[in-house]
């Protein structure tokens, strides 16, 4: 059971740790130099609340220059005896004014997301309703935010039939 809901955690920490395979772009040079300016390795650590006791747990995230005008990330998450990872790709789309970002996990979810500048900082929102491989139903919150030199993670997973809600913040250093 608890493995069942830390793959459904990590599930929502994989979507959140960068929602990230978008559409053709044609991005200016100032976007496409936004973006690759998080290329590197990344790490993060925090704790999994709302459990029967806080969970610590540690993240790595690899972000590399894609075609084109994308960057792409690959992720993972280390829970318990639990390993959750995640890829997709993040670029900038000129029709729409808009960073876009999908991702696919090990976990069998998937998520897209548009992201919004607003100054230095890009934040991108994911809400998802999925079921886990046990079949449960769960909801998925997720906020990404590129800000200058750092990235951080916010996930939330709510398990529809107990009520009880998981969170997390991972800041990412490099």
């Amino acid at each position: 059971m608890l493995r069942k809901r830390l793959q459904a955690v990590g599930a929502g920490a994989a979507i959140a740790l960068l929602c990230l395979v978008a559409a053709p772009v044609q991005a200016g040079q100032a976007e496409l130099d936004l973006l690759t300016s998080y290329i590197g390795s990344w790490h993060g650590q925090s704790v999994l609340v709302g459990g029967k006791a806080p969970e610590s747990f540690t993240c790595r995230l690899t972000i590399a220059k894609g075609k084109l005008a994308k960057i792409n990330y690959a992720g993972r998450c280390a829970l318990v005896d639990l390993n959750l990872s995640v890829s997709g790709t993040i670029a900038f789309d000129d029709a729409s004014q808009t960073y876009q970002a999908a991702m696919s996990s090990n976990a069998g979810f998937t998520g897209l997301a548009v992201g919004q500048k607003q100054g230095d900082k890009i934040s991108f929102d994911l809400a998802e309703q999925q079921a886990d491989r046990g079949g449960n139903n769960v909801r998925i919150g997720a906020r990404i935010q590129l800000i200058q030199n750092s990235i951080t993670v916010d996930f939330q997973v709510e398990f529809n039939n107990s009520g009880q809600v998981l969170t997390a913040s991972v800041p990412f250093s490099k």
